[in-house]
């Protein structure tokens, strides 16, 4: 015999509201997608940096520009968002952080320690 079990009754997404930690854990994945992404862009131009003169001439210009500079500033922040939030994962793996308050706390930490890294990494293209 099979018995119903009860569906969920609100499926309107815009009033799903996720916890703080589980929008930090998805932000982690996508994080990690640009990060491997982004080693293709940065291997196709240290390859060209490092194929002749011309090549490195080619390379500069086209970092010089401030949309590329604008690409590799959100490649770098999302690196140390995806670095940042890997350790607290892996506090997490160590039994630190479970309970809902402190997890909301490392969350918070966390973001406050990629916000002054993604200036870092601003004063480090510009």
């Amino acid at each position: 015999m099979k018995v119903n079990k009860p569906r969920p009754v609100n499926l309107d997404l815009q009033t799903i509201r996720f916890p703080l930690t589980a929008i930090a854990s998805i932000l982690h994945r996508v994080s990690g997608v640009i990060t491997f992404v982004a080693v293709a862009i940065l291997l196709w131009l240290l390859g060209l940096s490092l194929s002749s003169p011309e090549g490195f001439d080619t390379a500069a210009g086209v970092v010089d520009s401030f949309f590329i500079k604008f690409v590799l500033w959100g490649i770098l922040t999302a690196l140390f968002y995806h670095m940042v939030v890997g350790i607290r994962h892996l506090l997490m793996d160590m039994g630190y952080f479970e309970e809902m308050e402190s997890g909301i706390l490392s969350a918070k930490v966390s973001f406050g320690i990629v916000a002054v890294l993604s200036l870092f990494a601003g004063g480090l293209v510009w």
